[in-house]
């Protein structure tokens, strides 16, 4: 196999930190290679000094037999390696089309790119109205945008960072059928994903990290995920304990909501027990973010439509819904779970300033905001310098974390997350998961909305499916399968949208 990139003695530190070190690995004509690793195992300063984002202090890489050291991702693109970004690179007030040709050096008229897009998206079952603008779009679609970009590009080396995570699982099958044709052309892909049975089904190595350092290239399709796990980590996974939990009284009611916007709540209906767990599956871009701003208040919602052990919240914003114990984290971390120029300390304020006492009069206390934020750090082993690093610089993965943990400490007598494992890796997630578990333990009512189907049925009590802004009834999920979710995903469940068994 002949070597499309190659990397010799790589290193990168920054203040506090070795991200990376002696790292050496290479990637073939035609190969879709995993990089493995837990989150801050250095996966994501590798692919920047790849793709011409951060300069490594030491070490080379070579691209088609070519020195490979490029001043920037103007240069890197040029040199034909090309980039699907974890964390969406777009402009909100843009469209689809116009954000494409901000990433070409020089972009066809607009109705050629508009119609070349068009052609592409869906010849990969991702279809994409170039005219749509991003603000509209849904983190599943904004994805799309992300990957077709990219593969307009027509790269060498496409590095590709979770690229799945907001994809149904239809989707993601689309995806790997295309990069298969990709790298039957020849195109070198290196794959990044925490989605281990995925890495199994579609990579053909992996390159695995771990702090900092590379441990091992192995063939995932010969070591069970349990088995990649435990290299990541450096210890066997933990298994998830759901004992100890029996639902009680209902604390929660949703009843009759509705809502406005690119996707619009439709009669939407459910309760909440303490200690229970619901789940709430949905194809990206059906209701999920218009569901979790109604719910948290971000949104306001008809008098009646929002009920707290018997407070009804409906006209009540975010921050007095907080008060009284109802919290929420999104999906969108960076810009709405977090601020990525504010310190940790600093974005414990956005949800916990009240309720852990960090303001008091109208004034912040700096030390117990460093002392709160310390202690989601130390709890969901958020790998950070200190609670007084920017949230931006943190990776994906331990931003997550440190949402997930910043609302899970906040002892919420109702907790509603959107995506709550989106791009973390196994171990991480289950950790999330487990702190879900014993949240709900703990006599809370936890909504975990989430594409990843796996998750739901792993932690819910119940299961509801959102399609097209109208949430289906609950069931149990014990006994539930995946082809039944799968029509009740579509809209063929065959039961009566919105109605909630007494």
């Amino acid at each position: 196999m002949t070597d499309v990139f190659r990397a010799e003695g790589l290193g990168k530190t920054y203040p506090g930190v070795r991200a990376n070190d002696d790292i050496g690995f290479s990637v073939g004509r035609g190969e879709i290679h995993a990089l493995l690793g837990e989150n801050g195992a250095g996966k994501s300063t590798l692919v920047k000094m790849i793709y011409g984002l951060v300069r490594p202090d030491e070490g080379r890489m070579v691209l088609n037999g070519q020195p490979h050291a490029p001043a920037d991702p103007r240069a890197a693109r040029a040199a034909g390696v090309a980039m699907v970004f974890q964390h969406f690179s777009l402009f909100d007030a843009l469209t689809v089309a116009e954000n494409v040709a901000l990433g070409m050096e020089n972009p066809p008229p607009r109705a050629d790119l508009s119609r070349r897009i068009s052609e592409v998206s869906t010849a990969y079952g991702l279809p994409l109205n170039p005219a749509r603008r991003i603000a509209s779009l849904s983190a599943g679609e904004r994805q799309r945008v992300e990957i077709i970009r990219c593969l307009l590009q027509d790269p060498r080396l496409l590095i590709m960072d979770e690229p799945t995570s907001v994809l149904t699982p239809q989707e993601a099958e689309i995806l790997f059928a295309t990069l298969r044709q990709l790298a039957a052309q020849g195109t070198a892909i290196l794959y990044i994903s925490h989605k281990l049975d995925e890495i199994r089904s579609h990579c053909d190595r992996a390159t695995i990290l771990r702090h900092g350092k590379v441990v091992g290239t192995v063939d995932p399709r010969a070591h069970s995920a349990r088995e990649l796990a435990a290299m990541m980590v450096g210890a066997e996974m933990r298994i998830i304990d759901r004992s100890g939990r029996v639902p009680g009284a209902e604390i929660l009611q949703v009843q009759d909501l509705s809502s406005s916007g690119e996707m619009a709540l439709k009669d939407v209906a459910l309760t909440l027990r303490a200690g229970e767990i619901l789940g709430i599956g949905g194809v990206a871009g059906n209701g999920q973010e218009e569901l979790l701003a109604a719910l948290s208040g971000e949104d306001p919602t008809a008098p009646g439509t929002v009920i707290m052990d018997g407070t009804d919240l409906s006209a009540m914003g975010p921050e007095a819904r907080r008060r009284l114990g109802l919290l929420s984290a999104p999906e969108d971390r960076l810009g709405h779970a977090a601020v990525p120029e504010f310190s940790l300390s600093e974005n414990t304020l956005l949800t916990a300033g009240a309720r852990q006492n960090l303001v008091r009069h109208g004034l912040v206390d700096h030390s117990a905001a460093r002392r709160f934020a310390e202690a989601v750090i130390n709890a969901f082993d958020v790998r950070t310098p200190g609670p007084g690093t920017a949230a931006g610089a943190l990776s994906g993965g331990n931003l997550q974390k440190f949402v997930i943990g910043r609302e899970v400490l906040g002892k919420p007598r109702v907790l509603v997350v959107n995506q709550p494992t989106w791009g973390v890796d196994a171990g991480a997630a289950a950790a999330i998961r487990q702190a879900l578990l014993d949240l709900a333990g703990n006599e809370a009512g936890v909504i975990v909305i989430s594409q990843d189907l796996d998750e739901l049925l792993e932690l819910s009590d119940r299961f509801c499916a959102l399609n097209q802004g109208r949430l289906s009834a609950p069931r149990p999920t014990e006994g539930l399968t995946i082809e039944e979710i799968g029509l009740m995903l579509g809209g063929g469940h065959g039961m009566e949208v919105g109605h909630v068994p007494a």
